[in-house]
């Protein structure tokens, strides 16, 4: 089954906490605290693979995680780092955010691309002994890593794309000019999927060629196949509008070309700025007025015309060479450039803390960033408080409070912790 898009979401790992020990060892006084780091969080990382066409891997595993990094040890000993989590996609793969649509990356080039990182391990408590503090009973713990809910969307990586209304020969045509095989049949919508083909004119020249599946009016908006797979052609450098001139199946080819050009300009403006050839086809059905009227039609609107009969490949050649022509004059496949993530506002140097006045008067402070570094605190140990009340005051808790209105005396709640609070 042919899936191009999916939603997921990536966690990379948790950064290990540091450890408190101490140097413990018969004959060595004062050996002194020794834990080790914790270990850094894997990352998430994307890499392109060839060997796979479709995003159906994704359809029914939505959750994916990094190994988190081990915790330090004694006798400074740091934890082992977390294992990366590599997640293979197609090429041509677009990663969005799914909060804001912000493009994240561009899964065409060769070369693995790290979109969610690992947080970093914490310190041992090795790292706080000083002169004064020769005992610290705390250490950091580790950061979280990043996480992203993502929207994967496949676009085709051709460079000249099949557009028409179904049934007007798209399939036949790169059938005849590739090794593709994609089903031929006399009804519409035989083709279910984009299908990619490689034309080979000689040893020096050859382009991709994808066929889109049908497009009726209305595709734009949600109606037949064509809204599918629409963005298979955004990144085509040329497009190749196909019409049944004949009308054999019972429609006007002038109103077929207007039709499909406009679900195309609905669906996005740029692409009706690429540059783009018509193939009436089925020419053995059509009267000559029929395809001199046609031909006037499309040619007043600046647009080369090339009549063909796919099916037994009669005039197709020079539409193949007219194509090549103009390839060699466009720049290469569109690749879509990241987006860099909206900067936050500055709040203590990343720190962000909310001061809520409960009912019996104490104030709460509230930051999830407090909670986590509470575990690592001894509260018993004099030292590992100090450093606490020295973590809050350089974060600016201290000076939310301030802002707050607290007073000398009041009393200052962290989680369960309470205390008055002291100029």
């Amino acid at each position: 089954m042919f899936i191009d898009s999916a939603r997921i979401r990536v966690s990379a790992g948790n950064g290990g906490d540091g450890a408190i020990a101490f140097h413990r060892e018969k004959y060595v006084a004062s050996g002194g605290p020794d834990g080790g780091d914790g270990g850094r969080g894997g990352n998430v990382v994307f890499r392109v693979d060839d060997n796979l066409s479709t995003l159906s891997d994704f359809r029914y595993k939505r959750k994916y995680a990094a190994g988190n990094g081990e915790s330090g040890k004694g006798k400074n000993c740091s934890g082992r780092n977390g294992n990366d989590l590599v997640i293979r996609v197609p090429r041509g793969t677009l990663l969005k955010d799914a909060a804001t649509g912000r493009i994240v990356a561009d899964l065409s080039a060769d070369g693995p691309q790290i979109i969610a990182k690992g947080g970093r391990g914490g310190w041992g408590n090795a790292h706080f002994a000083t002169p004064v503090r020769q005992a610290p009973r705390f250490a950091k713990p580790g950061a979280p890593g990043e996480s992203l809910d993502l929207l994967l969307e496949l676009k085709l990586l051709a460079d000249v794309a099949l557009v028409g209304y179904p049934n007007v020969g798209k399939s036949t045509l790169i059938s005849a000019v590739s090794e593709a095989k994609p089903q031929v049949a006399d009804y519409p919508f035989t083709t279910l999927s984009p299908v990619l083909g490689v034309v080979r004119l000689d040893a020096d020249r050859s382009f991709v060629m994808a066929d889109i599946p049908g497009l009726i009016e209305g595709a734009s908006e949600g109606t037949g196949l064509g809204h599918e797979f629409l963005r298979h052609v955004e990144r085509c450098r040329l497009l190749v509008h196909l019409v049944d001139v004949s009308g054999s199946e019972g429609r006007d080819p002038k109103q077929d070309f207007q039709a499909i050009n406009a679900e195309l300009r609905k669906y996005n403006p740029h692409l009706m700025e690429r540059p783009m050839l018509v193939a009436g086809n089925k020419c053995d059905l059509a009267t000559e007025q029929q395809i001199a009227e046609f031909r006037r039609f499309v040619e007043q609107k600046g647009y080369e015309f090339f009549p063909i009969m796919a099916a037994i490949r009669y005039q197709v050649d020079p539409l193949l060479d007219r194509i090549s022509e103009l390839l060699a004059k466009l720049p290469p496949i569109r690749r879509f450039e990241p987006e860099p993530p909206p900067e936050k506002a500055p709040s203590g140097g990343g720190h962000e803390v909310s001061i809520v006045r409960k009912d019996d008067g104490a104030y709460s402070v509230q930051a999830p960033w407090i909670g986590k570094t509470m575990r690592s605190v001894n509260f018993a140990d004099s030292d590992s408080f100090q450093y606490f009340q020295q973590l809050l005051a350089k974060t600016g808790v201290f000076d939310a409070l301030r802002r707050a209105g607290i007073k000398e005396g009041d009393t200052v709640e962290i989680y369960g912790l309470e205390f008055d609070f002291v100029e």
